[in-house]
């Protein structure tokens, strides 16, 4: 379904989330291929499965811009935050979360105040995946705080 006209803050939401998806995905790509340089198979096939998460999140957000009769465009990729051990990525992550929620909370409560139903529907969609993911994320970092917990050790080199 093609429309007529998109309101133009709800393109600037998705252009935004466009963005910050795939640079998502570079970020967790990234850091499953460091924690797996370390030896930490787990980490980096769970960190590789939230990058294909991320990039499902992205595939959804060009197929809503393509129904809005936009191309899609991600104006601009987030540089990669890395570290020196898993615990740091991990809160790398959980405030690129925070981010991305903060952004689906604002274009939902938008769309809402403009009675864009089926906007709303998609970014309040959006926001509660990412909010299950920041949970999922605050859970990896306790259970790598806990006494007795192992943690990956600092490798030589910091990013």
């Amino acid at each position: 379904m093609f429309y007529a006209s998109a309101d133009q803050r709800v393109l600037g939401y998705l252009g935004r989330a466009l963005s910050l998806e795939l640079s998502a995905v570079q970020l967790y790509s990234t850091q499953a291929r460091l924690v797996g340089a370390w030896g930490l198979a787990e980490p980096a096939e769970r960190l590789k499965a939230e990058a294909q998460e991320e990039m499902g999140h992205a595939d959804r957000i060009i197929g809503r811009m393509l129904s809005l009769n936009v191309a899609p465009n991600a104006s601009q990729l987030r540089p990669v935050r890395l570290g020196s051990s898993l615990h740091e990525l991990l809160h790398h992550d959980l405030a690129f979360e925070y981010e991305l929620i903060r952004l689906y909370d604002e274009a939902t409560r938008y769309c809402a105040s403009q009675g864009d139903h089926d906007n709303r529907l998609f970014f309040e969609s959006l926001l509660g995946e990412e909010q299950a993911h920041a949970q999922e994320l605050t859970a990896w970092i306790n259970s790598l705080e806990q006494p007795g917990a192992t943690r990956a050790p600092s490798r030589g080199a910091t990013f």
